[in-house]
C-alpha cells in the first residue's frame, strides 16, 4: 500500500510540474492586459518591459466612462447575456428532449438541418438576418433584437438532445405509467436529470452573448444601445487610439467571466464529461 501511495504522489508531483507552467503561460497575457491598464498610453509602448502594476487604472477607467459611458454598456451586457442564456437554454431544452424522445415524420431530416447550420459562418446569414430585423420587422436598436435573433443554437441543440438521450426510456415510461403528463416529466424529471449539461451550456451560451460583437455593432446605431464590447471598439478611433482606456475595459470585460467561470467550473467539467460519454 505503501509503495502504491508513493507512487501516486510521484504522478501528482510529475502532473502538475507539467501543468504549472502551461498554466503560467495560459495566465501571462490576462496579467499583461492588466499591467497595461494601469500605465499611461505613452507607457504601454515603452521599449522597456514592465511586469508589475502601475498606478493609472482609474484615470483611464475614468477616461474609458467619459467617451463611452462604460458603465451603462456594461449593465446592457449583463442584462442581454443574462436573458438571452435563459431563454436559450429552456429552448434548447425544448427542442433536445422532442428530438430525442419523440419519434415523429421528418425527425432525422429535422436533425440532419440542424447539423448542416453548425457549418454555416454567421458572415452568410448576417445581411438577410439584418434585413428582416431592421427594415421588416423595425426592431433595430431595441432588446428584442438582441436577444431574440441568435436565440437558436444548433450546438446547444445537439448537447442536449445528447444528454437526454442517455437517460434511460425506462424511467419516463413508469412516470408515463403513473398518469404523469409529458410536460410534467420534462420539468420534474428530465431537466433535474439533464442539471449539468444545462449549466455547462448555459455558461458556454452567456460567454457567446458576453462576447457578441458583430451583430450587436449591426442592429444598433444608438450610444445608449450599445453592449460592452461595440462600445470598447469605438475607442478605436481613425486618429487617437485610447489604449489605456480599452486595457481598462478589457479587464472589466474579462474578470466577471472568470469569476463565474471559477465559481462554476464543478458543473462546468461534469457537463461537458456527461454529454461526451455514453
Amino acid at each position: 500500500m505503501r509503495s502504491k501511495s508513493q507512487s501516486l504522489l510521484v504522478r501528482q508531483i510529475a502532473l502538475h510540474a507539467v501543468l504549472a507552467p502551461l498554466a503560467l503561460i495560459w495566465l501571462f497575457p490576462l496579467w499583461m492586459m492588466f499591467v497595461f491598464s494601469t500605465m499611461p498610453d505613452n507607457g504601454i509602448f515603452n521599449p522597456e518591459i514592465v511586469l508589475w502594476p502601475s498606478t493609472n487604472f482609474v484615470e483611464n477607467f475614468r477616461n474609458l466612462q467619459a467617451d463611452t459611458d462604460f458603465i451603462g454598456a456594461m449593465v446592457i451586457s449583463i442584462g442581454v447575456a443574462l436573458i438571452y442564456t435563459a431563454l436559450s437554454v429552456m429552448l434548447t431544452s425544448m427542442a433536445g428532449w422532442a428530438l430525442a424522445r419523440y419519434r415523429f415524420v421528418g425527425r432525422s431530416i429535422v436533425i440532419a438541418i440542424i447539423l448542416g447550420t453548425i457549418t454555416l459562418p454567421f458572415s452568410v446569414v448576417v445581411i438577410p438576418q439584418f434585413i428582416m430585423v431592421a427594415r421588416e420587422f423595425k426592431l433595430a436598436n431595441t432588446w428584442v433584437a438582441l436577444i431574440v435573433p441568435p436565440l437558436f443554437n444548433s450546438l446547444g441543440v445537439l448537447f442536449m438532445r445528447q444528454s437526454f438521450s442517455m437517460m434511460p426510456g425506462e424511467l419516463f415510461d413508469a412516470a408515463r405509467v403513473e398518469g404523469v403528463k409529458e410536460w410534467q416529466i420534462f420539468l420534474r424529471i428530465a431537466l433535474p436529470l439533464a442539471r449539468p449539461t444545462m449549466a455547462a451550456l448555459a455558461i458556454i451560451l452567456f460567454l457567446h452573448s458576453w462576447n457578441n460583437y458583430l451583430w450587436p455593432l449591426l442592429i444598433n446605431s444608438r450610444p445608449g444601445m450599445m453592449t460592452a464590447p461595440v462600445a470598447l471598439g469605438t475607442l478605436i478611433g481613425l486618429t487617437k487610439v485610447s489604449w489605456g482606456g480599452i486595457m481598462a475595459g478589457a479587464v472589466l470585460l474579462t474578470a466577471p467571466i472568470l469569476v463565474v467561470f471559477v465559481a462554476l467550473q464543478r458543473h462546468f467539467i461534469a457537463g461537458i464529461a456527461a454529454g461526451a460519454i455514453k
